[in-house]
């Protein structure tokens, strides 16, 4: 039944940013509407506003705010890309104490988070439309009851302790294609190279300063390789300097594919030491894609994208010496760094190509039109 009632009209990816840049949620709207999907007809909207609702076979929206231009005519679904749907400032961190936030989402609880624990934007105008987005989007979403989906069970529990009822929130992991260059398992000369790479923003919630401490713990034969750009990164390059680790960084800045696909392939591991509570993590299944162990820390959704001891290794976020045995464990040992990666190849075959992702997705297209089609 479910696979004869979707395909008939179009599917409506709705958002308001260009889908052709080269952030994550970008590339994941683009994918969804390049990739076939049994003839069904998919298109980019950036407002509803002004569409005829009621000639959709669904909507699928990927920006709060939009959920306020429903006027329940069709089927509708909305991913949470990230946390500020519940979370005002969009962080789930307090960055001034260098710690997860557990509050629910509150005025007044929300507004010290800014003002005193810096975990946004310290302008009033600026907290006030927060406040404002992210209850107008829970009022929302709990009066017309769309279905939510979840790229992690993290995002899940955060969105049903903020008021959503648990069977509105379905948790759909993340998929990535397949890389389009030829891939193998880490071999004993790579390994011997000794190099490790970090892949994103270079900005504090990310840890780099955390990663440049547990380097100076490690090996010196050890090598960082750092792909992104961002506003610390001048101060994390007199950071390196003053520490001594200058010759043992290569800052690439942004990284067009090629480059970045060929970093990937000199490295023994790929290291995501994030502070703040990360929905997901990308950066996981990219080097999954790649035979390539990750060494990650346990925060957020990222303990769901990583198979400690099997895929990769989980440590607990900003302790220098924990990241730094990490390092050098997988440095220093080649057949369990094979291993993980090849068990992260598996994995990844496993749950988390775009193909085993979109059919999941349609499943919930299926049955969300099903259900509209029974009031």
């Amino acid at each position: 039944m479910h696979e004869n009632i979707i395909y008939q009209e179009k599917i409506y990816h709705c958002s308001g940013i260009d889908i052709r840049g080269n952030g994550g949620m970008e590339t994941y709207i683009s994918s969804l509407i390049n990739f076939p999907m049994n003839g069904v007809i998919k298109t980019h909207m950036n407002s509803v506003k002004n569409l005829d609702q009621s000639q959709c076979k669904l909507l699928h929206l990927h920006d709060p705010e939009l959920l306020l231009e429903l006027t329940g005519e069709c089927p509708a679904v909305f991913t949470l890309h990230n946390h500020c749907t519940y979370c005002p400032s969009g962080t789930k961190y307090l960055a001034d104490r260098q710690k997860q936030c557990d509050r629910n989402m509150h005025l007044l609880g929300c507004a010290w988070g800014h003002l005193v624990d810096g975990c946004g934007s310290r302008r009033p105008q600026r907290i006030f439309e927060n406040l404002r987005n992210t209850y107008n989007f829970l009022s929302t979403a709990k009066k017309i009851n769309i279905p939510v989906i979840a790229n992690s069970n993290y995002v899940r529990e955060q969105i049903i302790s903020n008021g959503l009822l648990p069977d509105q929130v379905i948790t759909l992991h993340c998929g990535v294609r397949d890389p389009q260059y030829t891939t193998t398992s880490l071999t004993k000369e790579i390994h011997q190279n000794q190099r490790i790479l970090f892949v994103g923003r270079i900005v504090p919630d990310k840890g780099i300063e955390w990663l440049l401490k547990a380097l100076a713990k490690t090996d010196t034969r050890i090598h960082l390789d750092i792909a992104g750009e961002g506003w610390i990164k001048p101060n994390m390059e007199k950071l390196a300097e003053k520490m001594g680790l200058s010759d043992r960084i290569t800052w690439h800045g942004w990284c067009h594919k090629e480059k970045l696909e060929t970093l990937y392939q000199q490295c023994l591991a790929v290291i995501f030491p994030s502070l703040w509570p990360e929905p997901a993590g990308l950066v996981t299944l990219e080097a999954y894609a790649r035979y390539r162990p990750v060494i990650a820390s346990a925060v957020g959704g990222i303990p769901e994208y990583v198979q400690d001891g099997q895929t990769g290794i989980l440590v607990p976020a900003n302790h220098s010496q924990k990241l730094a045995d990490a390092i050098n464990e997988l440095a220093t040992n080649y057949h369990k760094s094979r291993l993980m990666g090849e068990q992260g190849r598996d994995w990844f075959e496993q749950e988390f190509t775009l193909d085993i992702h979109i059919q999941r997705l349609e499943e919930i297209y299926a049955k969300t039109i099903a259900d509209f089609r029974s009031i």
